[in-house]
C-alpha cells in the first residue's frame, strides 16, 4: 500500500506537470521531465532536469509546491488526513498504516496522532515563513505578493527536506544571508528530526531522563554530524575560491554549516557543488548516505540505523555480548534490521552509480554523488543531472523512489513478517576476517 500510495501520488502529480497551463511557453512538458520533477517532488529530493523558476509557471509550481507537502507528511499520513476530514472515521488497516509510517509504538490513538503531526507541520512552516517573508520584503524590497509566495515556498520545500528553490542557483546568492539561511537550516533540522523525536520533547523537554532510545539516538547523532560537517566542509574549502575560499570567515563558516545542513537530506545550496574539491564530496557521500532522522521528512539510512551499527561494532571490539545503549539493551530483531537496512541501500546506490556510468560515461566520483544523492533523497547534485541522457534520468528516479519508499517498507515489513520458529539447525562458524 505505500508503494501503491507513492506510485500513485506520482502518476497524479506527472499528469498535471505535463498539462500546458503548467509549463512556460507552447505546448507541454514532456512525459520524462514531468516524470522526474513529479518523483522528486513527492519523494521529497530535490533534483531537477529543468529550472523551477523559469520552466515552470506559477500554477506548475503550486503543483510541485503541493506535491512536496504530501510527500513530506508521508502517503498513508496524508491518506488518513483525508479520511478524518472526509469521514471522520479510519479502518484498522489505515490506522496500522498510519502508525507504521509514524513509527508509532500502538495505534489506538492514530486519529490524534494524525492531528498532531499536521499541526506540527504547519507551525514550524508558518514560523520559517513569517521569518522569510519579513526578510524578503524589507531585505531585498520584494512586494508582498512575491515575498509571501517565496516564503511560503521555501518554508514548505525546507521543512519537508525538499530542496526545490525559486532560484535558478538555487540559494546561491543568499549564502552570507544569515537571515535567509539560517531559518531554513532550522527547518531542515526539525523536518529532520522526524515526528516522533519532535512530539516527545514538546511533551518531555525539561525531562530528557525520560526520553526514549530512539530521541536521544537522534539528538545526539544529528548534532555531532552537524558539526563534523560543518567542520569537514570548512576545512577543505576554505581557500576555495571557487566555493567559500572568497567569502569573509564568518561568512565562510555560515556557508559550511548550511551546505553541512543540507547534507542530512535537504538539497538546498549556497554553493556551487560542481566546484568543490573531490574530497569534500566523499565526506558529503557518507553524510547524504546517513541522512536524519526515522519518520520524519528527511531520507538517507537514517542516524539511528547507522548509530545501531556503530553500537554493535563497538560491543563486538570490546567483546561484550549485548548492546547497550545509554543504559538499555538493544532488542537483537534490531540488529538485522539495521544491517539489512544498510546493505539493500548499499547495493541501489552502487548499482545506480555503475549504471550511471555505464550508461553516461561520467566520472566515478560524479556518479557515486548524483546515486547517493538521489537514493538518500537528498537532492545535491555536481551539476549533471540536468544533462544526464533519458535512461540514465530513469535510473535516478528509480532511485528516488526506491530511497524514499525503500527503508520505511522494508524496516516496516521486517517487523511484521516476523515470526516464531519451532525448531533451530546446529550451530557453526565460519571464519571471518
Amino acid at each position: 500500500m505505500v508503494v501503491g500510495g507513492f506510485a500513485g501520488t506520482i502518476a497524479v502529480g506527472t499528469a498535471l506537470l505535463m498539462l500546458p497551463v503548467a509549463k512556460v511557453g507552447q505546448g507541454g512538458a514532456s512525459f520524462v521531465e514531468a516524470l522526474f520533477t513529479a518523483t522528486s517532488a513527492v519523494c521529497v529530493t530535490g533534483l531537477t532536469v529543468v529550472d523551477t523558476l523559469t520552466y515552470w509557471t506559477p500554477l506548475g509550481q503550486v503543483f510541485i509546491l503541493l506535491m512536496i507537502q504530501v510527500g513530506g507528511l508521508g502517503i498513508m499520513i496524508f491518506a488518513a488526513l483525508v479520511g478524518l476530514v472526509l469521514a471522520r472515521r479510519m479502518s484498522v488497516r489505515a490506522r496500522v498504516n498510519t502508525a507504521s509510517e509514524a513509527k508509532s509504538i500502538g495505534f489506538d490513538d492514530v486519529r490524534g496522532l494524525v492531528r498532531r503531526i499536521v499541526l506540527i507541520s504547519l507551525i514550524i512552516e508558518a514560523a520559517t515563513f513569517a521569518l522569510l517573508f519579513l526578510r524578503f520584503l524589507w531585505g531585498y524590497g520584494y512586494d508582498p505578493g512575491r515575498a509571501a509566495w517565496y516564503g511560503a515556498f521555501h518554508a514548505i520545500s525546507a521543512f519537508n527536506n525538499a530542496g526545490f528553490a525559486l532560484y535558478s542557483d538555487n540559494l546561491i546568492g543568499f549564502v552570507d544571508d544569515p537571515l535567509i539561511c539560517l531559518p531554513i537550516a532550522a527547518a531542515i533540522i526539525l523536518g529532520g528530526l522526524g515526528f516522533p523525536v519532535i512530539m516527545q520533547l514538546r511533551k518531555e523537554f525539561t525531562r530528557p531522563l525520560h526520553w526514549s532510545m530512539n530521541t536521544k539516538l537522534v539528538l545526539v547523532g544529528t548534532a555531532a554530524l552537524l558539526v563534523a560537517g560543518t567542520v569537514y566542509i570548512g576545512v577543505i574549502e576554505w581557500n576555495n575560491d571557487a566555493s567559500i575560499g572568497g567569502l569573509d570567515p564568518w561568512d565562510r563558516v555560515l556557508a559550511a554549516f548550511f551546505q553541512s545542513v543540507q547534507t542530512r537530506t535537504a538539497g538546498f545550496n549556497s554553493l556551487d557543488i560542481g566546484r568543490m574539491h573531490d574530497e569534500t564530496w566523499l565526506g558529503m557521500d557518507v553524510l547524504m548516505f546517513i541522512g536524519a532522522g526515522p519518520a520524519g521528512t528527511a531520507g538517507g539510512i537514517k542516524v539511528t540505523t547507522f548509530a545501531v551499527l556503530f553500537f554493535i561494532m563497538t560491543t563486538e571490539l570490546r567483546g561484550e555480548g549485548s548492546v547497550n545503549i545509554f543504559g538499555k539493551r538493544l532488542s537483537r530483531a534490531v540488529h538485522r534490521q539495521a544491517i539489512t537496512v544498510v546493505l539493500i541501500a548499499v547495493a541501489a546506490v552502487v548499482v545506480g552509480a555503475a549504471l550511471l556510468m555505464i550508461i553516461s560515461e561520467e566520472s566515478l566520483d560524479r556518479a557515486l554523488f548524483e546515486s547517493i544523492s538521489a537514493f538518500a533523497t537528498v537532492g545535491l547534485s555536481t551539476g549533471i543531472t540536468p544533462h544526464l541522457s533519458v535512461p540514465a534520468q530513469l535510473v535516478l528516479i528509480a532511485l528516488m523512489f526506491l530511497g524514499r519508499i525503500g527503508p520505511l517498507t522494508v524496516g516496516s515489513a521486517i517487523a511484521l513478517r516476523s515470526r516464531r520458529i519451532l525448531y533451530e539447525y546446529p550451530q557453526e562458524r565460519p571464519a571471518i576476517g
